[in-house]
């Protein structure tokens, strides 16, 4: 009888995407938020240009700053907590391998059942280490790169997304029309932005795709409304 091979089909780029998340939905909401809010107080598309440009500028390097500073702490908090466990293993073996034993039985596994294990993992440092930072503490390692990496997805994806409702006000000269065609453009962004998170991150498309659209449009409006009412 012929095997069907299992193949199972898990996302692990889980990373990346959160950064491209984090970037992509403040550069779409902040700047149309922005723009549409000086739309509501000045005539010249010229200002919204100019002051979206430096909002992208200003919320790129903020955000991405934002990002290496988190990875970087994420970073140091693991090699922190890796040079304890090294050192527990060595100054308290017993407490470690209760803590393994502590590990195994929330399974149902009995101590019989979990003596080899500790003994396999003894004979391993490193291992022991690596199993007490992942089982124990729930931490992964983290690669070097991460910040620098998570700097520059973040910082680009908030570029990338900020463009999106300033460009009509950079290719069309009447700052009341732009204002239409950056709500259409952006809301599409949105949309698409949160279908297409949703088929990655296992939420449901349409649901979280609508959802973006209403955050996005809810900014933009509120933004619209108040400089409306100062001006």
């Amino acid at each position: 009888m012929p095997t069907t091979h299992h193949v199972e089909k898990h996302f692990t780029a889980s990373e990346f995407v959160h950064d491209i998340v984090i970037g992509m939905a403040d550069g779409l909401t902040v700047p149309f938020a922005l723009a549409a809010g000086l739309t509501g107080a000045v005539a010249s598309t010229g200002i919204v240009i100019t002051a979206g440009f430096a909002e992208i500028a200003a919320g790129s390097i903020a955000m991405g700053l934002g990002g290496y500073l988190a990875a970087r702490t994420d970073i140091e908090h693991y090699n922190n907590e890796k040079k304890r466990e090294e050192e527990e293993i060595i100054k308290m073996p017993e407490m470690e391998e209760q803590e393994i034993v502590d590990v195994f039985t929330e399974y149902g596994l009995n101590r019989e059942q979990i003596e080899p294990v500790i003994v396999a993992l003894k004979k391993n440092p490193e291992k022991w280490v690596d199993f007490m930072m992942k089982f124990e503490l729930g931490l992964e390692k983290i690669e070097p790169k991460r910040a620098r990496d998570s700097a520059l997805t973040i910082a680009l994806s908030y570029i990338v997304g900020g463009l999106i409702p300033l460009s009509p006000y950079i290719l069309i000269p009447s700052i009341s029309t732009a204002l239409i065609y950056s709500v259409i453009v952006t809301l599409a962004a949105l949309f698409v932005f949160g279908f297409v998170k949703g088929k990655f991150t296992g939420l449901k498309p349409l649901v979280n795709g609508l959802m973006t659209v209403v955050i996005g449009g809810l900014a933009a409006g509120v933004a619209f409304g108040i400089a409306r009412l100062i001006s």
